[in-house]
């Protein structure tokens, strides 16, 4: 083992493992690292301040681990995040109440709509080429139109 690490005071070890794993979270958000990032500057701070073998200090860690994922799975299930816009990655959603314009007759409840510079496969009530529909949602790759008026 290098002198530099042996002569390492173990919080030392502990708090930049800490820091280190919330700095890893902040760069690739996943919401995990930040609890074992949790747990390491816990032992840290109680190395610091009681004299703790390693071995115990690996033990502590490890289940404080255990417990601060599991509090924190716990505290997000309880208090879920919510999205200020929650249709952000789902495009039928974002469509819905946009007028669009038939490019293929929708016959038997199929058929195509211009939605900006692209074309969408489309379901509802039949319908001639040129006329206007509402999205009224989206299953899939799949616009729901409605008739307007």
């Amino acid at each position: 083992m290098a002198d530099w690490l042996a002569s390492l005071e173990p919080h030392w070890f502990w708090l930049s493992v800490g820091v280190a794993l919330g700095v890893i979270e902040m760069l690739a958000p996943g919401f995990f690292l930040m609890w074992l990032g949790v747990a390491a500057i816990i032992v840290g701070l109680l190395s610091w301040v009681l004299p703790i073998s390693l071995p115990l200090q690996v033990a502590l860690f490890a289940v404080l681990s255990v417990l601060t994922v599991y509090a924190g799975k716990r505290f997000l299930k309880d208090n879920p995040i919510q999205s200020e816009d929650p249709a952000l990655n789902d495009r039928g959603a974002r469509l819905t109440g946009e007028i669009v314009t038939v490019i293929e007759a929708i016959v038997d409840g199929r058929g195509r709509v211009k939605v900006g510079d692209g074309e969408w496969n489309a379901r509802g009530a039949d319908a001639p080429v040129g006329s206007k529909v509402r999205v009224i949602g989206a299953e899939g790759a799949v616009l729901k139109v409605e008739p307007l008026g």
